[in-house]
């Protein structure tokens, strides 16, 4: 999975919008005011409540809508300015990755978030007071734009940004470094025969390509070995940002990050478990056959039949998505209507090139270009002399064309479609660059996420074959083929994707101590996925911070959301670009109907409250399910009629 734009380890305004003032602010704060009526407060509490009772704050200035405003003007102002020099440190830091970049980004992202956290505080310092709804929407969100706040304490504010620093750099850095004895079987061959340590990217090409349950087993072991001096540091952030939560008037950080989404915390959580259940049945029919399929392949040694599927066999280090694996998963008669990787690479197209075609997606729709400097800043390779951060972003770093993507890109046909994902980021982020500075973002962030999905599932033979991959688009009886391949991503990554961030709602509010942390977060594997460990865990182990998204402090539910509304979001384009045939053969690709009414959608960014830009698209003010079942319709009668005789379940 990929982040929205650039997500700060310590606290997350999207640093996309930079050193710009908004097209709708009155005059800016006077200078001389700015840090008297809205700098940190140090009256004590009893004058500060004496004066908010007489609608003041604690250095006697009014608060009121007036004052409201001008404080908005004044802090959008700051917050620009300040999230373009921390989006610049951020990228140095993750594409440069040594000591003096992460002390760069530290200092950065102390800056930053000692900012972003006074702010914070300051809008808190409204809430009582009568506002229209506009207002009222920016100062939620100022409060609400912070991932792991600091309290009003410099100390911590600076601690909190070296933590994050700090885990990002050590997952960046991350490396398995094998053991060998004379004799010994290595993971891969180097060679000069010579111990080679490996790095994430190599281990997860060979996580997909090998069947040999002993490798998989040792790179699965082997990288989770980078996680646990993390998890004292983790521990520390949550204390630390649990009493910054407290200090902006939320119970915990677990609170705080389920208000985010125009409904009361509780009610979002709600929805999340309700969409689960929607999708849930198809899940189990996939799990069921995934698990028989390799039973058949590696036996009941090492796949039982029952039960849950060991985590190390399913092509992924994290066993999120399983398209690796479906010449295991696939019917012997089953043939996918192409091998996209082939297409890719008899191409003869280069990395670069394969962002030209990302690009040409999005233009065909009525998007402008991607600006020069796009091509000349953006990371498209893994550098040889240097480490880098190789997990896949979308940045936007002033907040207006300064739109870059960071990737390590293969000649793959995943990587090919992660492309298009990213630059689904970047177009999001340029077409809404003339909202005020707290409205660029998505309308939530699940939108960001699945923007980016959405073009992706219009990559089909008949986008192929127009832009030249393919010469023949293949027949319907290839579609089963097809659709377990997408299952394998897009279905078995649902559990996966509302389990992240359940984990660590209940880390946040308590309910799992850190002594509990592994344990937690493998009750909630097991409930949720069917997956098991394949070798014993304990609390010496840190498995959660083996993945980017919790060192990295990136919320994880906008994934589960963007995986819903993406064919939500399909559905309705390709009904408006007057397709009639299956969703699964939809490509909107050259439609500038349904390419008006996305870039019109996208415009709004976060100005309205995600159900209004929803409609916008879609018709539909609330999240539905039913477009996965319209897409996997006919995947799903099959997965029935295999499953039939099984015991599914586990």
């Amino acid at each position: 999975m990929k982040k929205l734009a650039l997500v700060i380890a310590a606290a997350t305004f999207t640093l996309a919008g930079c050193d710009r003032e908004s097209p709708d602010a009155g005059a800016p704060v006077p200078a001389a005011q700015s840090k008297a009526a809205y700098g940190a407060d140090t009256t004590d509490a009893g004058t500060v409540a004496r004066a908010q009772d007489q609608g003041q704050d604690g250095n006697g200035d009014q608060l009121d809508a007036e004052a409201a405003k001008a404080f908005l003007d004044n802090a959008q102002e700051r917050l620009a300015k300040m999230s373009e020099e921390a989006s610049h440190a951020s990228w140095l830091a993750s594409t440069y990755i040594n000591v003096d970049s992460q002390y760069t980004e530290a200092l950065a992202m102390e800056r930053f978030t000692s900012m972003a956290v006074e702010l914070a505080q300051e809008a808190a310092k409204f809430d009582d007071v009568e506002l229209d709804a506009e207002t009222r929407r920016m100062l939620t969100m100022l409060k609400q734009g912070l991932v792991f706040p600091a309290p009003n304490d410099p100390k911590l504010t600076a601690e909190l940004a070296q933590i994050g620093s700090k885990m990002q750099g050590m997952y960046g850095a991350g490396k398995y470094c094998p053991d060998n004895k004379p004799g010994d079987e290595k993971p891969a061959a180097s060679d000069d025969g010579e111990n080679k340590c490996y790095t994430l990217t190599e281990m997860g090409q060979m996580m997909a390509n090998s069947r040999d349950p002993k490798l998989l087993k040792e790179l699965w072991v082997g990288w989770r070995k980078v996680s646990p001096p993390m998890k004292p540091l983790y521990e520390r952030q949550v204390e630390i940002g649990n009493a910054g939560a407290k200090e902006l008037g939320y119970d915990n950080l677990s609170v705080m990050w389920r208000s985010k989404y125009d409904m009361p915390a509780d009610a979002f959580a709600a929805d999340m478990d309700n969409q689960w259940n929607k999708v849930k049945p198809l899940y189990e029919a996939l799990h069921c056959h995934v698990r028989a399929r390799l039973n058949e392949h590696y036996g009941d040694d090492v796949a039982p039949a029952t039960g849950k599927i060991p985590a190390h066999l399913l092509g992924n280090m994290w066993a999120q998505e399983w398209g690796n694996i479906y010449d295991v998963v696939k019917d012997d008669d089953m043939q996918a209507p192409y091998d996209l990787t082939q297409l890719v690479v008899d191409s003869g197209m280069s990395e670069k090139d394969m962002v030209k075609v990302g690009e040409k997606f999005f233009t065909s729709l009525g998007f402008k270009p991607l600006p020069e400097t796009f091509w000349e800043r953006s990371q498209f390779v893994q550098p040889r002399d240097r480490d880098v951060v190789c997990h896949a972003s979308a940045w936007n770093l002033d907040g207006q064309d300064d739109i870059r993507i960071k990737m390590c890109i293969n000649k793959t046909g995943e990587d090919l479609i992660t492309v298009h994902h990213e630059l689904g980021h970047n177009f999001y982020q340029r077409i809404y660059k003339n909202q005020p500075f707290l409205y660029k973002e998505g309308a939530n962030d699940g939108f960001h996420e699945a923007v980016g999905d959405t073009i992706a599932l219009s990559i089909t033979p008949k986008y192929l074959k127009e832009i030249g991959l393919m010469d023949e688009i293949p027949g319907e009886d290839k579609d089963i083929g097809y659709l377990m391949q997408q299952a394998l991503d897009k279905i078995a990554f649902l559990p996966f994707g509302l389990l992240v961030d359940k984990w660590r709602w209940q880390v946040f509010n308590g309910e799992v101590q850190p002594g509990d942390y592994n344990k937690a977060w493998w009750k909630l594997r097991e409930e949720y996925q069917g997956v098991e460990a394949p070798v014993e865990r304990s609390e010496a182990n840190f498995d959660p911070g083996a993945k980017y998204h919790i060192p990295g402090n990136t919320p994880y539910a906008r994934y589960f959301l963007a995986r819903i509304q993406q064919f939500q979001f399909h559905r309705a384009l390709c009904e408006a670009a007057g397709e009639t045939g299956p969703l699964h053969r939809c490509s909107i690709f050259k439609n500038k109907a349904a390419g008006e009414k996305l870039r019109n959608m996208l415009a709004m960014g976060a100005s309205k409250p995600w159900p209004d830009a929803m409609e916008a698209l879609t018709g539909q003010r609330e999240l539905d399910a039913s477009a996965i079942a319209d897409y996997f319709q006919p995947l799903m009668e099959y997965l029935q009629e295999q499953n039939k005789d099984r015991q599914c379940g586990w």
